[in-house]
């Protein structure tokens, strides 16, 4: 029942184009998600949904969230045969780009390609640079493509929708980064409608992590949590071209990051939540990966940071093809990790002490 509600949903949000700084629709539709489930729904000028739930006794404030946005691009200049140029929001490969469907402000467009049979030897064997590659909406004019109300800072987003492999639990589809964490969000919510844990759990959907984490501070800021949990997709390393270089594979349970990013913009989790994670893990018999991703990070980089420092962690979720419009999950990861979360926070009167010494 889980894996088929939460397959309806992502296909739902997933296929809403929500690119860094324009989620408004995802925003929208999102946060009508979480009323049935919250006691209060607001979302801030920037754009991050808060969804209130109130436990049965007093206790701490917890903030778990998830970011809305989907890598990208942005129109950067339209010529007068009607071309578009564009910039990228987010890790977008240029690889990934040419020759693909797109959605350009709702209106359908394919990335460019030259003919190969018009290819130089060199030009086979090199990719393009974004400033060469153009998307084609059909138009034969700058004046058409106004008129089709297409302009400079729309957004750009892969078409692909979510699909299932023979083997049903493993998806495939853009945007798996990080609608996913957003469905489970709400599905945290609903299963949490006895209130039987302590304080107020906050469902936080944060905006533009993809170009800075830049959502994730205002809402840590505006919540300051005793605790916060970050849930998002992560790479992995389980395909013949990435074997042996990550630890990390889908199907296998919840990954927990001991250490994210660079030491400019990371997280080394603190000892004490990531042993909090892995002991309630380890009691309700939920597999998990122990992971050091030198190479990605979350919103957790920047919650951890806010004012005077705020206890945070990460649960995240293996993804093959990352930032791709292929990118592929399985779904018992996140049934585990909805698990994983659930008693964590039904249990968090007996946490015990999480101070530093």
């Amino acid at each position: 029942m889980f894996k088929k509600r939460f397959l309806t949903n992502l296909k739902k949000f997933a296929a809403i184009q929500g690119t860094p700084g324009q989620e408004m629709k995802v925003v929208e539709e999102l946060a009508k998600g979480f009323k049935p489930y919250a006691d209060k729904v607001e979302v801030d000028k920037m754009g991050n949904i808060y969804a209130y739930l109130e436990g049965d006794k007093p206790g701490p404030k917890m903030m778990v969230s998830a970011h809305s946005d989907e890598i990208g691009c942005i129109v950067q200049d339209i010529d007068d045969n009607g071309f578009i140029r564009m910039e990228k929001t987010g890790g977008v490969l240029e690889s990934l780009l040419v020759g693909r469907k797109v959605n350009v402000n709702g209106h359908f467009g394919v990335v460019g390609v030259k003919a190969g049979h018009l290819q130089t030897a060199e030009e086979r064997k090199s990719q393009p640079a974004m400033r060469e590659l153009y998307v084609d909406v059909g138009a034969a004019s700058k004046h058409v493509v106004a008129g089709m109300g297409i302009k400079i800072g729309d957004p750009i987003t892969y078409i692909s929708e979510i699909e299932q492999f023979t083997n049903k639990d493993l998806i495939c589809g853009k945007a798996i980064d990080n609608r996913s964490c957003c469905v489970l969000l709400i599905e945290l919510l609903k299963s949490l409608q006895d209130r039987e844990f302590a304080g107020t759990l906050v469902a936080v959907v944060t905006v533009q992590e993809e170009v800075g984490l830049r959502g994730a501070k205002v809402a840590t800021y505006k919540l300051d949590p005793d605790v916060a949990i970050v849930i998002d997709t992560i790479p992995c390393a389980d395909t013949p071209d990435s074997k042996g270089t990550l630890p990390v594979g889908i199907g296998k349970g919840p990954v927990i990051p001991a250490l994210a990013g660079s030491s400019v913009r990371g997280n080394i989790m603190a000892p004490q939540i990531k042993n909090l994670i892995t002991k309630y893990a380890d009691r309700a018999s939920i597999p998990y990966q122990l992971a050091v991703l030198p190479g990605a990070s979350s919103d957790v980089s920047a919650v951890h940071l806010e004012r005077e420092g705020v206890l945070a962690g990460a649960i995240t979720f293996a993804r093959r093809y990352s930032h791709s419009p292929v990118e592929v999950a399985d779904l018992n990861d996140f049934e585990m990790g909805l698990n994983l979360l659930k008693n964590l926070i039904q249990d968090n009167e007996n946490w015990g002490s999480m101070e530093f010494i």
